[in-house]
């Protein structure tokens, strides 16, 4: 395919929000709080950055460095980077393009909760202090197989519709405008929460660190929480790296978004943990943190309604970015290796995923008994992408980087050819991408199938 016709970000700027937009999603708003309640606080927090530093940042260098040196789909950029005569590799890429329509099975459905839940605290529908009636309004939802998959397909029909207008007029132009909403939202939400009286157990529960809760099994989390939360390992990386520009610093870009994303997650945990401590609710509530204790909190305190209410927004519009990601993974493989339009290749995958995702959708109603190895659809779909081909893919882009593609490609393309003075820095990626990074995903791969 002639490359000078691939669309691609326009600017600096454009780069940077559409990839955090990718790296931003649930997990910020949802998994990023709720593990760290149940683990134990700052403790968690303190090792979570480390494993980015050590395991997620490395990986999405790398994989934004393959996808613009290929100027091409997840697929097709390991047929054209890697060596003559080791065709294998773009295996790798089919793994991205199955976990990004196992993960869109689930994840557009856990988005459709929370767009439901706009309505709901609008409503007033969830103004309720009692976590338990909270829970019996979030369990009528999910259980009610209408309502579950009419939302998910809200979800798909919206982001849909912003993917089928391309990279910059579409994926590019809605994270301009809603990652800087988003940091207002989460600021306003800021703001509110450390006003209230009581709200110091919260801060310090979330930055002073008690090293004695940090076990084995909260080492592996963070490690799985770092890998997973920047987008790494199922094709987006290499995907939007394929956009970005030729003079575009990749190990600065990708650092941005990585502190960028820390920042998302530190401003919701500032948004909910002193009011969950203020209203004496309980920080470790896990993934009910959001639909169950959450409604709880903010109804307890002055204008609860109207904060509960930007809650949910801004939870739904981090949902935005990260499915416009996924989407995309399988879009551009659509539209580049069978030349699919780019709207053919849209509705096509949006069709697939809505027949994926249903029952996805309905674990929790109609396909509740459908077991495979003890696991409802929702949780397989989740499994199998979560621990299996996403650190599996993780770690072959290690070895692919570290054993065949080797160091004197990889200083080229970091250092923009000669462009960038950062010898240091590639060689600090490579020496990571070779031994510690691969090693670390290894551990979270094995913890994550109960190896140990």
């Amino acid at each position: 395919m002639n490359q000078t016709k691939r669309d691609g970000f326009t600017s600096t700027f454009g780069v940077l929000v559409a990839t955090l937009g990718s790296a931003v999603g649930l997990g910020n708003i949802w998994k990023f709080p709720s593990l760290t309640g149940a683990n134990g606080g700052a403790g968690f927090l303190l090792v979570y950055l480390i494993a980015t530093l050590l395991v997620g940042l490395p990986v999405m260098i790398v994989e934004t460095m393959l996808g613009r040196a290929a100027r091409a789909n997840a697929v097709s950029t390991f047929e054209r980077v890697a060596p003559r005569g080791q065709p294998g590799w773009q295996a790798v890429g089919w793994m991205g393009f199955a976990a990004a329509l196992l993960i869109m099975a689930f994840y557009s459905g856990v988005a459709g909760w929370v767009y439901a839940y706009i309505f709901k605290a609008i409503s007033g529908e969830i103004a309720t202090t009692d976590p338990k009636v909270a829970a019996a309004v979030f369990g009528s939802l999910v259980s009610n197989p209408v309502s579950s998959l009419l939302w998910q397909w809200v979800v798909l029909g919206i982001t849909g519709s912003i993917i089928m207008m391309g990279v910059a007029k579409g994926i590019e132009a809605v994270a301009r405008k809603l990652m800087p909403l988003l940091f207002i939202l989460l600021l306003v939400l800021c703001a509110r929460s450390l006003t209230l009286p009581g709200a110091m157990p919260g801060l310090t529960f979330l930055f002073s660190p008690d090293f004695s809760k940090i076990t084995p099994a909260v080492l592996l989390t963070a490690l799985g929480l770092a890998f997973f939360k920047l987008s790494i390992g199922m094709g987006t990386m290499l995907t939007y790296g394929s956009y970005f520009r030729d003079d575009q610093n990749i190990p600065a870009t990708t650092t941005r978004v990585m502190l960028a994303d820390l920042s998302v997650s530190l401003l919701a945990g500032i948004a909910i943990f002193p009011a969950v401590f203020a209203f004496g609710f309980e920080p470790a509530a896990g993934p009910s943190l959001v639909f169950m204790t959450i409604p709880a909190v903010f109804t307890a305190m002055p204008g609860g309604t109207v904060f509960m209410t930007i809650f949910f927004i801004l939870t739904a519009i981090a949902s935005v970015g990260a499915i416009l990601s996924l989407l995309e993974v399988p879009v551009a493989i659509l539209s580049e290796r069978f030349g699919f339009g780019r709207k053919r290749a849209s509705l096509y995958t949006i069709l697939a995923i809505a027949l994926l995702g249903v029952p996805a959708a309905l674990s929790q109603s109609l396909s509740a008994e459908w077991k495979v190895f003890g696991m409802n659809p929702f949780d397989l779909f989740d499994f199998l992408s979560s621990n299996l081909l996403l650190p599996l893919g993780g770690i072959l882009i290690c070895v692919f980087v570290g054993w065949v593609y080797g160091f004197p490609e990889l200083e080229k393309q970091l250092g923009n050819r000669g462009t960038l003075h950062n010898a240091w820095l590639v060689k600090t990626v490579f020496f990571l991408i070779r031994f510690v990074t691969p090693l670390s995903i290894a551990a979270v791969l094995l913890h994550g199938l109960k190896v140990f």
